[in-house]
């Protein structure tokens, strides 16, 4: 009896119907069963791992659901907003986003593996989200690359978007200052820019992006109709790449 009602306990929490209706009992028959499935479970504890891999594995498949979902509605922002850098190979075929904050430690890490990624194939488009959201330094970092983005073009950003992801200084307008006089810039119009409506437009709207995308932590990754939330090796990354680019071609 006690198996019985474990196995019917299982089946209506693993089925994605419910397989037995408790509203059907007495409210001595739910007693009856409720002690009994409890017993049952305290005796074979590792049902409890099961149906805890159960409840993970669909929680996993829910949430990557809705992560496509708000790719496939915002991929015109994603992919195409007009104001991020796009390094790699602009002409790729196959874009991956990044959402990062220069003084994430994560990012940091992310970084150098995404250079190899980049390297080892040459047919990826990178675009950067800069997501400020650690505080005072991550937004000035912010600024300071945007700003350069907006008066000195694609390539300079890329030089000083790869120095703030190398600092291993503060944030402030003394170091930015010194990074603007190593690549041979005007600090002054840079840091003057930094807290123009142009920029602050930028990053207002990548947090509303983010925001819509239920995006809370860097790095995030959009690659396809995926949402990466978080770190990933490079091997990993790289079979995410040939994943995708097989999609792509299948499609």
């Amino acid at each position: 009896m006690r198996l019985r009602y474990a196995l019917a306990f299982l089946a209506a929490l693993s089925s994605p119907a419910a397989a037995l209706d408790l509203t059907a009992m007495t409210q001595v028959e739910r007693d009856a069963f409720g002690n009994e499935v409890r017993a049952y479970l305290l005796d074979n504890p590792e049902l409890l791992i099961e149906l805890i891999a159960i409840l993970e594995q669909r929680e996993s498949q829910a949430a990557a659901l809705a992560d496509t979902a708000y790719v496939v509605e915002h991929a015109e922002a994603l992919f195409n907003d007009g104001h991020s850098w796009v390094g790699g190979n602009p002409d790729g075929d196959i874009t991956l986003v990044e959402f990062m904050d220069y003084r994430c430690g994560y990012c940091r890490r992310a970084f150098a593996e995404v250079e190899q990624l980049l390297e080892i194939d040459g047919n990826i488009r990178f675009v950067v989200k800069e997501y400020p959201i650690l505080g005072e330094q991550s937004d000035l970092a912010a600024r300071f690359a945007i700003a350069v983005h907006q008066l000195h073009g694609d390539q300079t950003y890329g030089d000083v978007h790869d120095a703030l992801m190398t600092l291993n200084s503060d944030v402030t307008e003394q170091s930015l200052t010194a990074m603007a006089v190593a690549f041979d810039l005007e600090p002054a119009p840079i840091i003057d820019r930094m807290m123009a409506d142009a920029v602050t437009a930028v990053i207002a709207e990548n947090r509303a992006l983010g925001d819509r995308m239920q995006i809370t932590g860097t790095p995030t990754f959009i690659l396809g109709d995926q949402m990466i939330r978080g770190y990933v090796p490079l091997a990993q990354m790289l079979t995410l790449v040939a994943q995708e680019r097989a999609d792509v071609t299948d499609d």
